[in-house]
């Protein structure tokens, strides 16, 4: 493809076609003089929460160079691990993506949710005032200027979102320390404690407990424990933590 005039040749890497037209990788855009490549980034599709750096001509650019034309620009995806600046790494998740909410709650992971949707702004503004980094798959919610942080997950299936956010940013887990209700950190409680919100065969069932001290929802090894370990054991895996000594047993 030739490069002329005011035209710019922008290469994208693979995995990005998601969000280019008819997935192609390759496209053409115009110098306008005043967008930057950033701005030229994003009208062809892609939110720059997914791109991890831009080579102009085969050297490293900022996002708010100024194009003037005839140049050919390299579009990177994000590192993996992706660095996320602060301590510690927090997530905040939109509408959708309630489930994936969940099973990061189940690994010890701070995650921000709510069932009702606050709308793009009020999440967006969240993310800046708490930084957090927000995960959806609203390409034009990613989009907005104030987020501090986000990240497009690419399956609809909860089973393949979670490997895929654990395998970008590999946070510290801490399995079952957190509510997956709420996302409060739980805190270990005896039958007594707990004794007026569970059912009497659970009290005679079960001598080991979890509370959760900001909405009183109470854990306990029940009959879906075993299927939880297994999320549990396989993300292990997948942040390379030591599986076993992680699961209870």
């Amino acid at each position: 493809m030739g490069v002329n005039g005011t035209d710019l040749v922008l290469t994208f890497a693979p995995g990005m076609e998601t969000f280019l037209p008819q997935g192609r990788l390759t496209l053409t855009s115009r110098a306008d003089g005043v967008s930057t490549l950033g701005h030229l980034v994003e009208s062809l599709g892609v939110p720059l929460t997914e791109v991890g750096g831009l080579t102009r001509d085969g050297r490293a650019v900022p996002v708010s160079l100024i194009p003037t034309g005839g140049e050919r620009v390299a579009v990177a995806p994000v590192d993996r691990p992706q660095r996320v600046p602060g301590a510690p790494l927090r997530f905040l998740l939109d509408v959708h993506l309630g489930t994936l909410a969940r099973r990061l709650r189940l690994l010890g992971v701070d995650a921000a949710y709510q069932r009702e949707d606050p709308g793009d702004p009020a999440l967006a503004a969240r993310s800046a005032a708490e930084h957090r980094v927000l995960l959806s798959r609203d390409r034009g919610l990613l989009h907005r200027r104030e987020l501090w942080a986000g990240a497009y997950v690419y399956s609809h299936r909860p089973e393949e979102q979670l490997p895929d956010v654990l395998d970008r940013f590999r946070p510290r887990l801490h399995p079952w320390t957190r509510c997956t209700a709420c996302n409060a950190p739980l805190r270990p409680a005896t039958p007594a404690d707990v004794a007026d919100r569970i059912a009497a065969g659970t009290r005679a069932t079960y001598d080991v407990y979890a509370e959760c001290p900001a909405c009183g929802r109470v854990y306990w090894r029940g009959a879906h424990h075993d299927r939880l370990a297994r999320i549990v054991r396989e993300a292990l895996r997948t942040v390379d933590q030591d599986p076993e000594a992680e699961v209870p047993t």
